[in-house]
């Protein structure tokens, strides 16, 4: 069923001859023209450092689309909302300049003064912006203004304190869209749908019924070229900080009272509260740290983290990481989450496994034959779906069993039509639905979670560094961590068989 039309409006973008702009925005943006959910009122504004002519621009823009799109008959048509100004971001001239086009912009398209302001580009640049955008006029108009901001937003808590404090002297927190691309994945917004819509799983989501849930997002790529902005991050900052800790808030958060975006978001919000906060020492009992050595990815060999472009010959950087985070709440007490992420590892696969308890007493239980546990498995990708594990009767004589999996793949239902993550998080925030993107207080309790660990981790130098092969699945520590609460990590290629 298609989506109600977006209201006009003018989308620019900081950063738009960049890579993200090339393989994300644009052709985001022409799906939803495509499939007639953005309104013929509608302008792109790119912005770039670049020297580009008009007709530079709209080819960068239309090679982008060509290598990506499934239909080009109206890529022509698109181009002719999309225009170029070569910027500098510091100085007031080029706002005054970008004012004017955005003014014409406005009445050629009849956009009403509606502006979404995207900033795809390095953080540093973003409290500078916002200040320009507000004291040179950008956003004095009739209609609605909002700024969506890439990750990541700080690189620890007093930097995301102060870049937060800058932007909100121009734009209030109703304004300001923190994109994380993991919330407009289809199965992580049908987590809640999942958990809330069914009478099979809400009564059995708590303590009572459910051992651990491990979420894994594992890569097979390295660190590549982005050793500069990796030394400075790592696997927690860039993965676990955002990513994995929301996907967490949606498995554990309670049924909220409507579906509301305040509601949603105070929910995980009191998840993310509830975790139980691990520092100094402690958290070498709760959390592992990895980091890639040499060895052979999808058949071809691959150098270690430390011989990367831009990286410390010898770094304590990690690119890997597994924890266990506890929710010290009524519902989820003494129920362990596990989480792993990495580079450079065995299958590219993001997943989350919700083990079951085993019955008290099992009457098919026997020495010789014994009964895998029920899990539902939740494929976010490179494969959507959802696969539930149960029990079964062999086709035999006696009673023996035998696992069966009952699966539902979006992926083979949906297929080519599947909205790509970009494409339903820029929908939202045109259409002004800010549920799926991450408010300051879950930002903020994020950080002072991570921070703690961080501070541990820069504090001590892992020895051990490199401590897995590329091509594998981690640390063997990230196996004890699990095999010390009596549990083992679900193999993700294995559940996909």
């Amino acid at each position: 069923m298609k989506q109600d039309k977006t209201p006009p409006t003018l989308i620019m973008i900081f950063g738009a001859t960049g890579d993200l702009a090339k393989r994300k925005l644009f052709p985001s943006l022409y799906q939803l023209y495509l499939k007639g959910n953005l309104s013929d009122q509608f302008a792109v504004l790119g912005v770039g450092r670049r020297e580009w002519s008009q007709e530079q621009f709209r080819e960068h823009v239309r090679s982008a689309l060509q290598n990506s799109a499934h239909s080009n008959d109206q890529i022509e048509l698109f181009i002719e909302h999309c225009v170029y100004q070569s910027h500098d971001v510091t100085d007031s001239r080029s706002y005054i300049q970008l004012k004017e086009l955005a003014n014409e912009l406005d009445e050629n398209f009849t956009l009403e003064g509606n502006r979404i302001f995207y900033l795809a580009m390095a953080p540093e640049f973003f409290g500078t912006i916002t200040d320009h955008l507000k004291q040179d006029g950008l956003t004095d108009t009739n209609g609605f203004c909002r700024l969506v901001i890439e990750k990541p937003f700080g690189h620890d808590l007093p930097s995301a304190g102060a870049l937060n404090e800058q932007i909100r002297k121009s734009f209030s927190e109703e304004q300001i869209y923190r994109i994380d691309h993991y919330l407009g994945k289809e199965m992580v917004q049908n987590i809640e749908v999942i958990r809330f819509a069914n009478a099979l799983f809400e009564p059995l989501w708590n303590s009572r019924f459910i051992s651990n849930i491990q979420i894994t997002s594992s890569e097979t790529l390295g660190v590549e070229e982005r050793g500069r902005y990796y030394e400075t991050s790592g696997a927690l900052r860039d993965m676990v900080q955002n990513h994995m800790l929301q996907m967490v808030a949606l498995l554990a958060m309670e049924p909220p009272i409507n579906l509301s975006t305040d509601e949603i978001r105070s929910e995980k919000v009191r998840v993310l509260r509830s975790m139980r906060p691990v520092e100094g020492k402690e958290v070498d009992d709760y959390f592992v740290r990895g980091q890639y050595g040499p060895g052979i990815v999808n058949g071809k060999e691959v150098k270690g983290y430390r011989e990367g472009a831009n990286v410390d010959a010898a770094s304590n950087t990690e690119t890997f990481v597994a924890g266990k985070v506890m929710i010290d709440n009524f519902r989820w007490a003494g129920v362990p989450f596990f989480i792993r992420t990495g580079k450079s590892m065995a299958v590219k696969s993001t997943k989350i496994v919700v083990q079951f308890k085993d019955i008290p007493m099992n009457l098919y239980y026997n020495k010789e034959h014994s009964l895998d546990p029920n899990l539902l498995v939740i494929h976010i990708q490179p494969d959507e779906g959802i696969t539930l594990h149960l029990n079964a009767k062999k086709t035999s004589e006696g009673v023996n069993t035998q696992p069966v999996k009952l699966s539902y793949s979006a992926s083979s239902v949906d297929g080519i039509n599947t909205p790509e993550a970009y494409e339903k998080l820029l929908f939202d925030c045109i259409m002004g639905d800010a549920t799926n993107f991450t408010h300051w207080d879950e930002v903020r309790r994020s950080w002072s979670f991570v921070d703690k660990i961080s501070d541990h981790w820069e504090s001590t130098k892992e020895e051990s560094f490199p401590n897995y092969e590329s091509g594998g699945m981690g640390p063997d520590k990230s196996h004890k961590l699990l095999a010390d609460e009596g549990f083992e990590w679900w193999s993700v290629g294995e559940l996909d068989k």
